[in-house]
């Protein structure tokens, strides 16, 4: 009998079921020789002996909790998983290398199939070949067959969330990975092999995970249903009954009807003239928001009171450009939650949220740490790669600035979270028994004597992180962020672009003392570029010195680079948090220093007329509302009706005609027409000037 789901094992599946260190050794073992003697009785158990003296059984049925040992070993351990890739080694050849397995009828209960959290990602050397992409999805199952393999009173605790509604992003097997996912707001289940329910992963805590391959696989079967094929979709699953627009049945609007008003008010009347009663009636209604479940737009809403709070506190966290993005921000998902056919109502404003769910034990690959704040505290957000899932975590501290304290980046890098100093938190790779997250990826350590959190270096270890975190090819990076929803109306994520870049060749390197930034140029192995871009802060005074130091070499030679990636003038930017080197990892933020170093002067790239238009025109827009759209001078309307010839000029008509129209309503007297035109200007400039 062939074992054809051991045979559709890859290196990354194995790798999830067990850890990679356990991949690498048990191919390390059979590479030098040291294979078992397999047999396979008729009811498919695969059995075993290894030259040590250990006996390895493999039952029949599928899945590896069931797989016995006689090494002293708990869990998953190294002489199984050699078994499976000895067993794939010394198949017959005629062996089919992608199964359809026997379905759900009959499968043993779903459990946890090893104690340590998977990578998603090939073992060097580790296995035979990945077997071909079978297309499958596991909506197929129905509800009986969920019964079956779960368990009555999972599959019903599963179906009050369902009641309620949740949302999820489906991914179907592809080249590039294989493996039939969806990612739930906090925890992804993995479907390993093709029409095998004894093979699925997922990060969330043992109590929880049959819920939530219940909820993974209705969500694949709306999907189905829905006819959404492509390989990587979001759907509401379940919830009230809904219109064809993904609205509820009967709903009048959005919700955020009353908040527009209130951010009509600022528009018309700008950040200059706004007062404290306004103030409270941001913060009120942000509370509203979060009680209706309305998380994306209540999180904004708290962001334009901090961005008035700061203007009148004269702080240095107030940007016109921001403010004005945020207000935007508020219309475009109103817009787009009430459009027919449009992204699903959960996706665009946060409803359907949950708390923070526990993990089982998780494994992180730290990708630096970026350090801020404002004058009277200092925060420090160290980004986190989970492998297993692809994604890419936050961890967040904070700390009060005392009086005259000078509380710096490199004076906090000694702080100790979760049991380790930031300086090795940030540069680690960190194993936890005791970890959970939150849907908006922020994630908590936690600590105690059961269940503790290990930090050991990171070595190379970004090199084996998966291609949703690890870029190697600019062009195909740029491909995924044009394929993101527009960021006016995405899911408000942490770290959601924050990616870890290889680096080939940086070819240039240079600051520029007006705004205080310094600027790379790097190459990847095909010789498509790109532009590393830091500014000076200073809560991180040693940081730019640190990153010239680690991009020129004398740190060792730069291998990758880790930080948010976003599109402007045309290329790829990304915004360093760490730069792994032959000689280790850097994270300039947590470097000493006063930022004294003598550096290379910036060389001005050519001007791109289109970027410039752009930039001019949203400029203008961003001070009309900090000025009020009923206060504006005879000189702001004139840069708005310049900025529309702009435009026009270098052939964006249709933006310029906005643009044109802004001018128009702001000549009249009718202040909804003139938040109306104001918004559709800011919504084309915004997205255009992202796609550029």
């Amino acid at each position: 009998m062939t074992r054809t789901d051991l045979l559709a094992l890859t290196p990354d599946s194995l790798a999830a079921l067990a850890n990679r260190g356990l991949v690498k050794r048990a191919t390390k073992d059979l590479d030098a020789g040291n294979l078992p003697e397999v047999e396979v009785d008729g009811d498919g158990t695969v059995r075993g002996a290894f030259a040590d003296g250990v006996s390895t059984t493999l039952p029949g049925g599928g899945g590896l909790e069931g797989a016995t040992c006689t090494c002293a070993a708990t869990g998953v351990c190294r002489h199984q998983v050699g078994l499976v890739l000895a067993y794939q080694r010394q198949a017959p050849a005629e062996a089919p290398p992608a199964p359809a397995g026997d379905g759900p009828a009959g499968e043993p209960a779903v459990e946890a199939a090893g104690e340590a959290a998977g990578t998603g990602t090939p073992a060097s050397g580790a296995g035979s070949a990945p077997a071909e992409v079978t297309s499958w999805s596991p909506g197929s199952y129905d509800d009986e067959a969920l019964v079956r393999v779960l368990g009555e009173r999972v599959v019903t605790a599963a179906r009050r969330t369902l009641k309620a509604g949740y949302a999820a992003r489906v991914h179907r097997p592809t080249p590039a990975d294989p493996v039939a996912s969806v990612e739930l707001p906090t925890c992804t289940v993995r479907f390993l092999v093709p029409e095998e329910f004894g093979y699925v992963h997922t990060d969330a805590v043992a109590t929880m995970r049959g819920e939530v391959i219940a909820l993974a696989v209705w969500a694949f079967r709306a999907a189905d249903e829905g006819g959404l094929l492509a390989a990587d979709v979001r759907v509401d699953v379940g919830g009230p009954a809904r219109g064809g627009g993904g609205r509820a049945a009967g709903a009048p609007g959005s919700g955020l009807e009353p908040v527009l008003d209130l951010a009509g008010q600022i528009l018309l009347d700008g950040a200059m003239h706004a007062g404290p009663v306004l103030d409270t009636a941001l913060h009120r209604a942000a509370r509203e928001l979060t009680g209706a479940n309305l998380h994306w737009p209540a999180a904004a809403l708290g962001d334009i009171a901090g961005q008035l709070a700061a203007y009148r506190d004269r702080g240095a966290g107030h940007e016109p450009e921001r403010l004005a993005a945020l207000i935007t921000e508020l219309h475009a998902r109103h817009r787009a939650a009430l459009h027919e056919g449009g992204s699903p109502r959960s996706q665009v404003l946060g409803t359907n949220e949950t708390a923070e769910t526990p993990l089982r034990r998780v494994r992180l690959t730290a990708l630096g740490c970026r350090v801020g704040g404002t004058d009277g505290e200092r925060t420090a957000e160290v980004f986190l790669a989970h492998a297993g899932t692809g994604i890419v975590l936050v961890l967040k501290r904070r700390w009060e600035v005392a009086g005259d304290q000078a509380l710096t980046g490199h004076d906090v890098a000694g702080r100790r979270i979760a049991g380790a100093a930031l300086r090795s938190l940030a540069t680690a790779n960190v194993v936890s028994e005791n970890a959970t997250r939150s849907p908006s990826r922020v994630v908590r350590l936690g600590t105690g004597r059961v269940s503790k959190t290990t930090v050991t270096p990171v070595g190379l270890a970004w090199g084996d992180l998966p291609a949703t975190v690890l870029a190697r090819d600019l062009r195909a990076l740029e491909g995924e962020l044009d394929a993101l929803p527009p960021r006016l109306v995405r899911p408000r994520v942490e770290a959601e672009t924050v990616r870890v870049v290889e680096i080939a060749e940086v070819h240039a390197i240079g600051y520029h003392p007006g705004a205080q930034r310094l600027e790379a140029t790097f190459a990847d192995r095909e010789g498509t570029t790109a532009t590393l871009s830091a500014t000076y802060a200073p809560s991180r005074p040693g940081a730019l010195d640190e990153l010239a130091a680690a991009l020129g070499g004398e740190r060792g030679e730069p291998l990758y680079v880790s930080g948010p990636v976003r599109r402007s003038r045309g290329t790829l930017v990304v915004e360093p948090v760490a730069v792994m080197t032959t000689g280790g990892v850097v994270v300039p933020d947590l470097a000493p220093g006063d930022g004294g170093a003598a550096l290379d002067a910036y060389t001005e790239p050519a001007k791109d007329p289109l970027s410039e238009a752009l930039s001019d025109a949203l400029a203008v827009c961003a001070d009309a509302a900090h000025r009020g759209l009923r206060h504006l001078q005879h000189g702001t309307r004139t840069r708005v009706a310049r900025a529309a010839g702009d435009l026009r000029r270098i052939g964006l008509t249709v933006t310029a005609d906005v643009l044109r129209a802004l001018d128009t309503a702001l000549d009249g007297d009718d202040p909804q027409r003139m938040v109306e035109a104001w918004v559709d200007a800011q919504i084309r400039l915004i997205t255009a000037i992202d796609l550029r």
